[in-house]
């Protein structure tokens, strides 16, 4: 697994947060070792995360060309996504990037030209603190040397796209979205990045809103994926 350069004061001041607060994996939440802590992973989860393959990495929707995803939405990923959703854990982003450009290494070897992602509504971001979308979108641009750029704005409140199935899903999100005024889109390659696909309401929906502004394509990332149409709650 590929391990994120810290400038010298980072990796200092790693090591004095690392003294006063040990570092824990952000999938089973055990203490690491010194060696493991840079890369926020233990061992054994490092070696057993349910990672998505060849047959279950990919995966088309509604306009969008295709979904990536490194990991599934099973036990401990389940989990830990739930903490970095729900209760304050938006540091895990920096660990969850390393699975996240991995992922694009394997299967987008063309580089986007643009990296967004799928907001979430003004609402909910006060509410939770930070967009955690969004800090994903920061860790896949990485790779390629963008900084991502907010085409899309989410202009009304909806119930959790987890509690509903898969038709109220799609109810839900359609017409939420807008394309923001003097968006970077025209003719442009679109990573767009969001946590979880589940159905691909969510992501088709934008990508639709993408497409009809005048993206050439809309490619997607999440960092994990159900095998089914099931809620992820």
């Amino acid at each position: 697994m590929e391990k994120a350069p810290l400038s010298a004061f980072a990796a200092l001041w790693n090591r004095v947060l690392n003294l006063v607060y040990p570092p824990r994996c952000v999938f089973c939440q055990d203490f690491l070792p010194g060696e493991r802590a840079a890369l926020g992973v233990c061992a054994a989860c490092d070696g057993a995360l349910p990672r998505a393959d060849d047959a279950t990495a990919l995966r088309s929707g509604d306009y969008f060309t295709f979904c990536l995803s490194p990991l599934l939405y099973q036990g401990a990923v389940r989990e830990s996504i739930r903490r970095y959703k729900f209760s304050g854990r938006s540091y895990y982003h920096r660990v969850y990037g390393m699975f996240l450009r991995s992922c694009l290494k394997e299967y987008l070897p063309s580089p986007p030209d643009v990296v967004t992602w799928a907001p979430l509504s003004a609402r909910r971001k006060h509410r939770r603190g930070y967009d955690q979308a969004k800090l994903l979108a920061e860790e896949a641009g990485q790779l390629y040397g963008l900084r991502p750029v907010p085409l899309l704005k989410k202009v009304r409140h909806t119930p959790a796209q987890s509690s509903l199935g898969r038709a109220a899903r799609e109810e839900n999100v359609r017409g939420v979205y807008r394309i923001r005024p003097n968006a970077p889109v025209s003719g442009k390659r679109v990573l767009l990045v969001d946590d979880i696909i589940t159905t691909g309401s969510t992501l088709s929906e934008c990508s639709r809103v993408l497409l009809e502004a005048g993206a050439a394509e809309v490619v997607c990332l999440t960092l994990a994926r159900t095998l089914n149409a099931q809620k992820t709650d």
